[in-house]
């Protein structure tokens, strides 16, 4: 059994019949998983989780993700229906794994409700995904995110973003150029072809740094991970003009 069919089965599992649907998201239906991709899914739910349930769920992730060349990373985000539908801004999110929160999960901690603006990313990716794994086709459960909550969501998470750029370097630069290329074209995209969006639209002088994350993302694992001191001189001056592109995009919409 692979690694989605048993984040399929544990959520299953564990809901029961409180399960309204699981669908696939990120790379996986945007274009194709990279080496170092999660795998992305979306559970709804009828109802929150209680403390079973979640600690249920965290001991079963524990297990089934990894960051390793044979296991991928599995994140996974339930919201309940109710939460979510009808729309509205900021969204609650009732259960969030991810492998950054691995330490926490492992000495007790569980996933609890409350606000997550990066919903509105999540279930514009599930809808144009339209991938369900259990249940019927995601807009019959979900509303459709406007524009102006997606934006905001983008927006809002950047300071958060840039505190991680020295430990997840490649993920943050690349990060940047999607939220970049979302505002600027509509639309949402696996992060090389953000990439390459931005290099043809930034100076020849940030090409090199956010080339070689695209190419890492394409070809290698995080732990083998590489950036040379001359690359992390450029990597400030590429994160500022790009955020300055995403105010200047911000403002107008």
């Amino acid at each position: 059994m692979d690694q989605l069919e048993q984040t399929v089965g544990l959520v299953r599992d564990i809901v029961g019949p409180e399960l309204l649907g699981t669908y696939l998201h990120g790379s996986a239906v945007l274009g194709g998983l990279a080496p170092a991709s999660d795998l992305d899914v979306l559970a709804v739910t009828r109802r929150s989780l209680d403390d079973w349930e979640r600690r249920a769920l965290v001991e079963g992730l524990l297990e089934i993700s990894s960051l390793t060349p044979t296991v991928r990373p599995v994140e996974l985000t339930l919201v309940v229906q109710s939460e979510v539908r009808p729309w509205r801004f900021p969204p609650t999110g009732d259960f969030l794994y991810g492998e950054w929160l691995r330490d926490e999960f492992q000495t007790g901690g569980s996933p609890r409700p409350g606000p997550m603006p990066d919903l509105a990313v999540v279930l514009t990716v599930v809808l144009a995904g339209n991938h369900p794994l259990t249940g019927p086709p995601p807009a019959e459960l979900l509303d459709p995110v406007p524009h102006a909550d997606l934006v905001q969501a983008s927006v809002d998470a950047i300071p958060e973003l840039l505190t991680d750029l020295d430990d997840d370097t490649r993920n943050v630069l690349l990060t940047l150029a999607r939220i970049w290329t979302t505002l600027a074209t509509g639309e949402i995209t696996t992060k090389d072809v953000a990439a390459d969006w931005a290099i043809a639209h930034l100076p020849p002088e940030h090409h090199p740094v956010l080339e070689h994350a695209r190419n890492l993302y394409l070809s290698c694992h995080y732990q083998d991970e590489a950036w040379s001191e001359g690359l992390k001189a450029q990597l400030r001056p590429y994160v500022d003009d790009v955020v300055t592109h995403i105010d200047h995009l911000r403002q107008q919409a």
